[in-house]
């Protein structure tokens, strides 16, 4: 018998309706795929990227309140988060983005537009 995503802590029916478009249709596929692996599938099926979410997920899985993470945990979730995503960006950065991402020295906020299209800078208003 399979459970709802939904019957796990913290996961609402929003979650549930991205998991089933990532092809993961219950709970027990979602905890034997892990917290990563099923990010990247949300991704990989048009999921946009938000820290929070990677996070509740994680603390969900381990059957934490949502707003349990914090301090040094919180920060090597922020990196796997950062790493799934640009994983996830893949060829529609550019090289020179590629290159600073590879080295850590691009700003974290920074926009990326596609390879061969500048990006435009706004104006101060």
């Amino acid at each position: 018998m399979s459970t709802p995503v939904s019957s796990i802590r913290n996961l609402g029916p929003a979650m549930e309706q991205a998991c089933h478009r990532a092809g993961i249709p219950d709970a027990e596929t979602l905890r034997a795929l892990g917290a990563d692996e099923t990010y990247r599938r949300l991704l990989a099926t048009g999921g946009r990227p938000h820290f929070i979410g990677y996070y509740v997920l994680h603390m969900a899985l381990q059957g934490r309140p949502w707003n349990d993470c914090r301090g040094k945990e919180k920060e090597a979730l922020r990196q796997r988060f950062d790493a799934l995503v640009a994983e996830g960006r893949g060829p529609t950065l550019s090289a020179l983005d590629r290159a600073l991402d590879e080295i850590g020295v691009r700003p974290k906020s920074a926009p990326t537009a596609p390879a061969g299209k500048p990006r435009r800078e706004q104006a101060d208003g």
